[in-house]
């Protein structure tokens, strides 16, 4: 969605549209197919999608569902992973994101850019 790759030199470089923040807070992802809840770790968060820590990633093209916590909100989506690190992560693409859960989000988003002044 807001990612896409070049080569330069030989590496691979991730290009995004939009604004990724340091986030740190715990989640829960499962898979749409199989129901599995599993508990992560929320790295990175930006109007689009979020980086998940997780030894065992799913696969580019997994469609989940994540929940993300906070102290005081919780963040819930249908997402779609859309680059897989083995033994690292996953980063998440959100789709269908409830008019509450984008309020959350935006939130988030506000008190992360504040941080980053």
């Amino acid at each position: 969605m807001g990612t896409s790759q070049r080569n330069i030199d030989g590496r691979n470089e991730e290009r995004r549209g939009n604004p990724r923040f340091p986030f740190v807070a715990n989640g829960e992802v499962s898979e749409t197919s199989a129901g599995t809840r599993i508990k992560v770790r929320v790295t990175e968060i930006s109007t689009y999608g979020c980086y998940l820590d997780m030894l065992n990633p799913f696969a580019v093209g997994t469609e989940i569902f994540v929940k993300i916590f906070t102290a005081a909100d919780i963040f819930e989506a249908s997402a779609i992973v859309v680059y897989s690190h083995p033994n690292l992560g996953v980063g998440l693409a959100f789709r269908d994101v409830s008019p509450h859960s984008l309020s959350t989000l935006q939130k988030w988003l506000a008190e992360a850019a504040g941080t980053q002044a």
